[in-house]
């Protein structure tokens, strides 16, 4: 989504969707691709078709408003697992509270963000606890990232272990 500001021209200024084609359409300037394109270059073209013909020296300014079309995925042992859109410049802990959290009974704190790159799927684990400390970066995220959060295995047992303690006081035997 664009916000599109024509300055002193009020009827031309709106937001528009990007369609699935990469395009944009606008009164008096018709389609213009405005995918792989920075807002600047949106600017640029849309100050030149309004200039061409319409308006002399036009004032045009291009912000992304929404990222729709960019999506991360988080699962694992998070309270809300999904797929989410990124806005902007979206770390890893912010996709994290998006999902509302890690299950922290039974979530690993090193989590997994698997990435294409060139064709190829990477993956890089990152320290959650050493992030929330401050002792680790925490990354930005791309569209297309998948975040896993694993659970940890002793965690898991130890929940276990709570859960079956109060039925193993049962079997007891009672001191007189």
């Amino acid at each position: 989504m664009l916000e599109v500001v024509v300055f002193k021209a009020p009827e031309l200024t709106r937001s528009v969707q990007v369609a699935d084609g990469g395009t944009i359409n606008l009164p008096l300037v018709g389609e213009i691709v405005a995918a792989g394109k920075t807002s600047a270059q949106v600017e640029r073209e849309l100050a030149s078709r309004l200039g061409a013909t319409y308006m002399r020296n036009p004032q045009v300014n291009v912000y992304v408003k929404e990222f729709n079309s960019q999506r991360v995925t988080v699962e694992g042992a998070v309270k809300t697992p999904g797929v989410y859109p990124l806005r902007g410049k979206t770390s890893l802990m912010q996709a994290l509270a998006t999902a509302q959290g890690t299950d922290r009974d039974v979530a690993s704190s090193n989590v997994m963000v698997f990435r294409t790159v060139d064709d190829q799927r990477v993956a890089a684990e990152f320290d959650v606890d050493a992030i929330r400390s401050g002792q680790a970066q925490d990354p930005l995220l791309r569209n297309g990232d998948v975040v896993v959060v694993p659970t940890s295995g002793s965690k898991v047992v130890f929940q276990n272990f709570i859960k079956i303690t109060p039925l193993l006081a049962a079997f007891r035997p009672s001191v007189l």
